[in-house]
């Protein structure tokens, strides 16, 4: 039988927003890999921590944490640096980190713009953009967390929505610019997690119900497909694959 995976032993992955949630959930798959992994996060110090300990109890000094504000564009190439200077090299970037939250029409603010606009658009660029050398010497890819809302819009969620359309169309953009050395593809989540606010118990029935499955996903569901992008699909660049349990199927 013919195995074309990729062996991720010993390469090293910077995941964004990677303390908690799915973003963890990536870091588990991957180190379990064999990869080395440098794990950002803003505020979730306790929660990186423990998860650094975890996974370095089963391969010692096998992850870094770095702290930043994504915000703070600046920051983003001391980030790759930090991440390059841990372990020698880059292989893959995660562009995990989300800001979600309602805004309304006639309620929203020019400071929830930025927010949103800037931790689901302009940070992943920006970063993508700064890892892009280190990738391109290691024949590295790209992973973005999009969202199925890049493609239908949430009600009383716009600028979210916006801003993942144009997530989804930096990945097919990028790949572009950044090919043939560079991969970059994306993951469009539907019902896996829920967020934090925003939801009534109600509006998460209603989002199952427009499910085939009639379920919710888990993080693992989309953890295993980053890692299908990064170890198995050598010749997909420019994807995104959605993990909704047929959600998209229907209006």
């Amino acid at each position: 039988m013919r195995d074309d995976r990729e062996t991720l032993a010993g390469k090293v992955a910077l995941i964004t927003g990677a303390a908690q949630r799915i973003g963890a959930e990536i870091a588990r798959a991957l180190h379990g890999e064999g990869m080395d992994l440098v794990l950002h996060y803003y505020r979730s110090a306790r929660a990186a921590d423990e998860l650094r300990r975890e996974l370095d109890a089963q391969r010692p000094e096998s992850v870094a944490l770095i702290q930043a504000d994504l915000h703070d564009t600046p920051a983003l190439t001391r980030l790759v640096e930090a991440a390059t200077g841990q372990f020698g090299r880059l292989d893959l970037l995660v562009n995990n980190a989300s800001s979600f939250y309602p805004t309304p029409v006639g309620e929203v603010s020019q400071a929830q713009w930025d927010d949103l606009m800037g931790t689901n658009l302009k940070a992943p660029f920006f970063l993508a953009l700064a890892a892009a050398r280190a990738l391109q010497r290691n024949g590295g890819c790209i992973v973005n967390l999009v969202d199925i809302h890049a493609e239908r819009p949430l009600k009383d969620h716009p600028i979210y929505s916006m801003a993942k359309a144009g997530n989804a169309m930096m990945v097919r953009a990028l790949a572009r610019e950044l090919g043939p050395t560079v991969r970059v593809n994306g993951v469009a989540p539907g019902a896996i997690l829920w967020p934090g606010q925003g939801l009534s118990e109600e509006a998460k029935q209603e989002i199952l119900e427009r499910t085939v499955l009639k379920r919710p996903g888990t993080p693992w569901d989309i953890a295993r497909t980053v890692l299908f992008l990064i170890r198995d699909a050598p010749y997909i660049t420019g994807e995104l694959i959605t993990v909704d349990g047929g959600r998209s199927t229907q209006h």
